[in-house]
Protein backbone atom coordinates (compact mmCIF):
# COMPACT_ATOMS: atom_id res chain seq x y z
CA UNK A 1 0.00 0.00 0.00
CA UNK A 2 1.01 3.51 -0.91
CA UNK A 3 1.65 5.79 1.89
CA UNK A 4 1.20 9.44 0.48
CA UNK A 5 2.73 12.35 2.32
CA UNK A 6 -1.21 13.33 3.68
CA UNK A 7 -1.32 10.56 5.21
CA UNK A 8 1.87 10.95 7.14
CA UNK A 9 0.83 13.72 8.02
CA UNK A 10 -2.92 12.47 9.11
CA UNK A 11 -0.45 9.99 11.42
CA UNK A 12 1.68 12.69 13.04
CA UNK A 13 -1.46 15.22 13.73
CA UNK A 14 -3.67 12.42 15.74
CA UNK A 15 -0.01 11.19 17.32
CA UNK A 16 0.46 14.68 18.92
CA UNK A 17 -3.58 15.26 19.28
CA UNK A 18 -3.72 12.39 21.33
CA UNK A 19 -0.60 13.47 23.64
CA UNK A 20 -1.21 16.90 24.08
CA UNK A 21 -4.60 15.49 25.05
CA UNK A 22 -3.36 13.08 27.75
CA UNK A 23 -1.10 16.18 28.76
CA UNK A 24 -3.99 18.61 29.44
CA UNK A 25 -6.03 15.71 31.18
CA UNK A 26 -2.76 15.24 33.47
CA UNK A 27 -2.66 18.60 34.07
CA UNK A 28 -5.85 19.28 34.83
CA UNK A 29 -5.86 16.19 37.61
CA UNK A 30 -2.59 18.29 38.83
CA UNK A 31 -4.21 21.69 38.92
CA UNK A 32 -7.91 19.94 40.63
CA UNK A 33 -6.11 17.34 42.80
CA UNK A 34 -9.03 14.80 41.42
CA UNK A 35 -8.61 12.52 38.64
CA UNK A 36 -12.40 11.99 38.56
CA UNK A 37 -13.63 15.61 37.04
CA UNK A 38 -16.21 15.06 34.61
CA UNK A 39 -18.77 11.86 34.74
CA UNK A 40 -17.01 10.77 31.38
CA UNK A 41 -13.76 10.59 33.38
CA UNK A 42 -15.29 7.45 35.26
CA UNK A 43 -19.45 7.23 34.79
CA UNK A 44 -19.57 4.13 37.70
CA UNK A 45 -17.18 6.02 39.83
CA UNK A 46 -19.30 9.33 39.14
CA UNK A 47 -22.38 7.64 40.16
CA UNK A 48 -21.15 6.01 43.83
CA UNK A 49 -19.43 9.20 44.20
CA UNK A 50 -22.85 11.14 43.76
CA UNK A 51 -24.54 8.26 46.05
CA UNK A 52 -22.06 9.44 48.47
CA UNK A 53 -22.63 12.77 48.62
CA UNK A 54 -25.99 12.01 48.84
CA UNK A 55 -25.82 9.78 51.79
CA UNK A 56 -23.39 12.73 53.26
CA UNK A 57 -26.13 15.26 53.33
CA UNK A 58 -28.64 12.69 55.01
CA UNK A 59 -26.53 11.77 57.45
CA UNK A 60 -25.39 15.78 58.40
CA UNK A 61 -29.21 16.03 58.49
CA UNK A 62 -29.94 13.47 60.93
CA UNK A 63 -26.84 14.72 63.08
CA UNK A 64 -28.70 18.23 62.92
CA UNK A 65 -31.91 16.42 64.70
CA UNK A 66 -29.91 14.33 66.81
CA UNK A 67 -28.58 17.66 68.36
CA UNK A 68 -31.67 19.75 68.17
CA UNK A 69 -33.32 16.26 70.20
CA UNK A 70 -30.41 16.28 72.95
CA UNK A 71 -30.82 19.87 73.88
CA UNK A 72 -33.85 19.00 74.04
CA UNK A 73 -33.89 15.98 76.59
CA UNK A 74 -31.29 18.12 78.22
CA UNK A 75 -33.15 20.64 79.15
CA UNK A 76 -35.69 18.51 79.88
CA UNK A 77 -33.64 16.26 82.51
CA UNK A 78 -32.49 19.36 84.20
CA UNK A 79 -36.43 21.08 84.58
CA UNK A 80 -37.59 17.60 85.94
CA UNK A 81 -33.58 17.21 88.95
CA UNK A 82 -35.69 20.46 89.37
CA UNK A 83 -38.90 18.89 90.25
CA UNK A 84 -37.51 16.07 92.25
CA UNK A 85 -35.60 18.30 94.30
CA UNK A 86 -38.81 20.10 95.04
CA UNK A 87 -40.35 17.17 95.78
CA UNK A 88 -37.87 15.75 98.01
CA UNK A 89 -37.81 19.29 100.31
CA UNK A 90 -41.32 19.36 100.22
CA UNK A 91 -41.08 15.32 101.51
CA UNK A 92 -39.02 16.77 104.41
CA UNK A 93 -41.12 19.92 105.19
CA UNK A 94 -44.12 17.09 105.90
CA UNK A 95 -42.29 14.75 107.74
CA UNK A 96 -40.54 17.69 110.16
CA UNK A 97 -44.52 19.12 110.45
CA UNK A 98 -46.43 15.99 110.47
CA UNK A 99 -45.71 15.39 114.26
CA UNK A 100 -47.69 17.73 117.18
CA UNK A 101 -45.26 17.34 119.37
CA UNK A 102 -42.62 19.37 117.02
CA UNK A 103 -44.59 21.27 115.29
CA UNK A 104 -47.17 24.24 116.26
CA UNK A 105 -49.32 26.65 114.17
CA UNK A 106 -46.86 29.48 113.65
CA UNK A 107 -44.21 26.91 112.70
CA UNK A 108 -46.82 25.73 110.48
CA UNK A 109 -47.73 28.97 109.07
CA UNK A 110 -44.20 29.89 108.41
CA UNK A 111 -43.78 27.18 106.24
CA UNK A 112 -46.16 28.04 104.11
CA UNK A 113 -44.46 30.15 102.46
CA UNK A 114 -41.55 27.97 101.28
CA UNK A 115 -44.31 25.34 99.92
CA UNK A 116 -45.59 28.33 98.05
CA UNK A 117 -42.33 29.02 96.46
CA UNK A 118 -41.95 25.12 95.68
CA UNK A 119 -44.93 25.56 93.89
CA UNK A 120 -44.53 28.26 91.94
CA UNK A 121 -40.61 27.15 91.63
CA UNK A 122 -42.23 23.76 89.96
CA UNK A 123 -44.80 25.56 87.99
CA UNK A 124 -41.50 27.38 86.39
CA UNK A 125 -39.70 24.37 85.66
CA UNK A 126 -42.76 22.45 83.93
CA UNK A 127 -42.96 25.51 81.75
CA UNK A 128 -39.27 25.16 80.67
CA UNK A 129 -38.87 26.32 77.30
CA UNK A 130 -36.39 26.69 74.52
CA UNK A 131 -37.00 29.49 72.27
CA UNK A 132 -40.67 30.00 71.80
CA UNK A 133 -41.35 26.20 72.47
CA UNK A 134 -42.44 24.57 75.72
CA UNK A 135 -41.06 21.34 76.59
CA UNK A 136 -43.63 19.41 78.61
CA UNK A 137 -47.17 20.62 76.38
CA UNK A 138 -46.39 17.89 74.16
CA UNK A 139 -48.01 19.20 70.70
CA UNK A 140 -48.90 22.47 72.23
CA UNK A 141 -45.93 23.87 72.37
CA UNK A 142 -47.03 27.43 72.01
CA UNK A 143 -48.25 28.16 75.47
CA UNK A 144 -47.37 27.36 79.16
CA UNK A 145 -48.14 23.72 79.91
CA UNK A 146 -49.21 24.34 83.08
CA UNK A 147 -50.72 27.25 84.51
CA UNK A 148 -50.65 28.87 87.36
CA UNK A 149 -53.00 26.63 89.29
CA UNK A 150 -51.07 23.90 87.94
CA UNK A 151 -53.52 22.91 85.72
CA UNK A 152 -52.39 21.22 82.84
CA UNK A 153 -53.21 22.45 79.16
CA UNK A 154 -50.42 20.30 77.22
CA UNK A 155 -51.71 17.16 75.33
CA UNK A 156 -49.86 13.51 75.72
CA UNK A 157 -48.54 14.58 71.99
CA UNK A 158 -44.77 12.71 71.03
CA UNK A 159 -42.53 14.86 68.72
CA UNK A 160 -40.41 12.40 67.30
CA UNK A 161 -37.09 12.91 65.34
CA UNK A 162 -35.33 10.72 62.64
CA UNK A 163 -31.85 10.49 63.94
CA UNK A 164 -30.79 8.00 61.30
CA UNK A 165 -32.08 6.27 58.68
CA UNK A 166 -36.03 4.85 59.71
CA UNK A 167 -35.21 5.54 63.05
CA UNK A 168 -37.07 7.44 65.02
CA UNK A 169 -36.38 9.27 68.47
CA UNK A 170 -39.16 11.01 70.86
CA UNK A 171 -37.35 14.15 71.72
CA UNK A 172 -40.02 15.02 74.59
CA UNK A 173 -41.78 14.34 77.53
CA UNK A 174 -45.60 15.50 77.56
CA UNK A 175 -46.48 16.56 81.23
CA UNK A 176 -48.92 14.21 81.48
CA UNK A 177 -46.44 11.72 81.88
CA UNK A 178 -43.93 13.73 83.51
CA UNK A 179 -46.23 14.82 86.34
CA UNK A 180 -48.42 11.86 87.25
CA UNK A 181 -47.75 8.80 88.57
CA UNK A 182 -49.99 6.77 85.56
CA UNK A 183 -48.95 7.26 82.36
CA UNK A 184 -50.65 9.21 79.96
CA UNK A 185 -54.33 8.69 80.36
CA UNK A 186 -57.62 8.02 78.93
CA UNK A 187 -60.41 9.90 78.03
CA UNK A 188 -63.47 8.62 80.03
CA UNK A 189 -66.75 10.80 80.35
CA UNK A 190 -65.23 13.92 78.97
CA UNK A 191 -62.59 13.38 82.15
CA UNK A 192 -58.50 13.13 81.23
CA UNK A 193 -57.37 10.45 83.77
CA UNK A 194 -53.93 11.38 84.49
CA UNK A 195 -55.54 14.67 86.47
CA UNK A 196 -57.73 13.03 89.10
CA UNK A 197 -57.25 10.03 91.27
CA UNK A 198 -58.83 6.67 91.64
CA UNK A 199 -61.37 7.32 88.45
CA UNK A 200 -62.95 3.85 86.83
CA UNK A 201 -62.15 2.59 83.30
CA UNK A 202 -65.94 1.94 81.50
CA UNK A 203 -65.76 -1.61 82.89
CA UNK A 204 -66.26 0.24 86.10
CA UNK A 205 -63.13 -1.45 87.39
CA UNK A 206 -61.24 0.86 89.45
CA UNK A 207 -58.13 2.32 88.19
CA UNK A 208 -55.05 2.82 90.18
CA UNK A 209 -54.66 6.10 92.23
CA UNK A 210 -52.95 8.82 90.67
CA UNK A 211 -50.84 11.28 91.93
CA UNK A 212 -50.06 14.54 90.83
CA UNK A 213 -46.99 17.05 91.57
CA UNK A 214 -48.97 20.24 92.23
CA UNK A 215 -51.83 18.83 93.25
CA UNK A 216 -49.92 17.20 96.36
CA UNK A 217 -48.01 20.26 96.83
CA UNK A 218 -51.40 22.20 96.84
CA UNK A 219 -52.64 19.14 99.36
CA UNK A 220 -49.28 19.93 101.64
CA UNK A 221 -49.94 24.01 101.77
CA UNK A 222 -53.81 23.23 102.71
CA UNK A 223 -53.09 21.17 105.31
CA UNK A 224 -50.65 23.27 107.02
CA UNK A 225 -52.50 26.27 106.97
CA UNK A 226 -55.44 24.02 108.50
CA UNK A 227 -53.08 21.78 110.72
CA UNK A 228 -54.30 18.63 109.03
CA UNK A 229 -52.03 16.35 110.66
CA UNK A 230 -53.55 13.50 108.83
CA UNK A 231 -53.22 15.12 105.47
CA UNK A 232 -49.83 16.14 106.29
CA UNK A 233 -49.00 12.64 106.82
CA UNK A 234 -50.83 11.45 103.82
CA UNK A 235 -48.87 13.41 101.30
CA UNK A 236 -45.33 11.47 102.83
CA UNK A 237 -46.26 7.92 100.60
CA UNK A 238 -47.80 10.29 97.60
CA UNK A 239 -44.39 12.03 97.69
CA UNK A 240 -42.28 9.44 97.39
CA UNK A 241 -44.32 8.04 94.47
CA UNK A 242 -43.89 10.96 92.97
CA UNK A 243 -39.91 11.09 93.46
CA UNK A 244 -39.58 7.43 91.73
CA UNK A 245 -41.81 8.89 88.77
CA UNK A 246 -39.43 11.76 88.32
CA UNK A 247 -36.47 9.51 88.96
CA UNK A 248 -38.21 6.93 86.25
CA UNK A 249 -38.59 9.76 83.53
CA UNK A 250 -35.47 10.95 84.39
CA UNK A 251 -33.75 7.36 83.82
CA UNK A 252 -36.10 7.16 80.33
CA UNK A 253 -34.82 10.62 78.96
CA UNK A 254 -31.27 9.34 80.47
CA UNK A 255 -31.01 6.75 78.04
CA UNK A 256 -32.70 8.59 74.94
CA UNK A 257 -29.72 10.92 75.36
CA UNK A 258 -27.33 7.93 75.57
CA UNK A 259 -29.21 6.49 72.38
CA UNK A 260 -28.66 10.07 70.39
CA UNK A 261 -25.16 9.71 71.43
CA UNK A 262 -24.57 6.16 70.30
CA UNK A 263 -26.14 7.08 67.40
CA UNK A 264 -23.86 10.47 66.42
CA UNK A 265 -21.04 8.47 67.03
CA UNK A 266 -22.09 5.73 64.04
CA UNK A 267 -23.04 8.07 61.71
CA UNK A 268 -19.37 9.70 62.11
CA UNK A 269 -17.94 6.22 61.82
CA UNK A 270 -19.97 5.99 58.79
CA UNK A 271 -18.75 9.53 57.54
CA UNK A 272 -15.84 8.91 57.62
CA UNK A 273 -15.96 5.44 55.81
CA UNK A 274 -17.58 7.29 52.91
CA UNK A 275 -14.92 9.88 53.02
CA UNK A 276 -12.23 7.53 52.05
CA UNK A 277 -14.14 5.26 49.76
CA UNK A 278 -14.92 9.09 48.09
CA UNK A 279 -11.35 10.00 48.20
CA UNK A 280 -10.24 6.67 46.93
CA UNK A 281 -12.68 7.31 43.65
CA UNK A 282 -12.39 10.78 42.80
CA UNK A 283 -8.85 11.95 44.62
CA UNK A 284 -5.78 11.35 42.26
CA UNK A 285 -2.48 10.25 43.19
CA UNK A 286 -0.18 13.19 42.94
CA UNK A 287 2.87 10.88 42.85
CA UNK A 288 1.71 9.04 39.75
CA UNK A 289 -0.24 12.38 38.01
CA UNK A 290 3.53 14.07 37.81
CA UNK A 291 5.25 11.21 36.66
CA UNK A 292 2.86 10.29 34.04
CA UNK A 293 2.77 13.97 33.48
CA UNK A 294 6.78 13.88 33.06
CA UNK A 295 6.72 10.50 30.76
CA UNK A 296 3.81 12.02 28.87
CA UNK A 297 5.49 15.03 27.87
CA UNK A 298 8.80 13.40 26.98
CA UNK A 299 6.89 11.22 24.58
CA UNK A 300 5.28 14.06 23.18
CA UNK A 301 8.72 16.13 22.49
CA UNK A 302 9.72 12.45 20.77
CA UNK A 303 6.36 12.54 18.72
CA UNK A 304 7.75 16.47 17.73
CA UNK A 305 10.77 15.55 16.89
CA UNK A 306 9.78 12.26 14.90
CA UNK A 307 7.15 14.53 12.71
CA UNK A 308 10.40 16.54 11.43
CA UNK A 309 11.93 13.78 9.70
CA UNK A 310 8.85 11.88 8.73
CA UNK A 311 7.04 15.14 7.08
CA UNK A 312 9.72 16.78 4.59
CA UNK A 313 7.70 19.90 3.42
CA UNK A 314 8.40 21.01 -0.47
CA UNK A 315 6.50 23.69 -2.11
CA UNK A 316 4.71 20.92 -3.91
CA UNK A 317 3.46 20.09 -1.13
CA UNK A 318 1.68 23.30 -0.81
CA UNK A 319 0.43 23.59 -4.11
CA UNK A 320 -1.57 20.16 -3.65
Amino acid sequence: MRVTEHTNFEIVRDSIARSKGRMEKLQQQSATLRKLNTPSDDPVGAAKVLELRTDKMNNDQFQMNAKMAETYLNNTDHALSEMAEAVVRAKEIALNQSSGASANEDTRLGIVEEVNQLFQHSVGSANRRIGDRYLFGGYKTNRPPVDVDGRYQGDDGQMMVEIARDVFLSMNVPGLDAFNTQPKGSSDGGRVYGQGRGLANQEGAPQPENVNLFDELQNLRISLLTGDQDGIRGTLERFDQLHAKLVATRSKVGSRIQGLQSTGQAIERHNITNAELSSSIEDADMAQVMSDLAKEETVFRSSLASSQKLIQPTLMDFLK
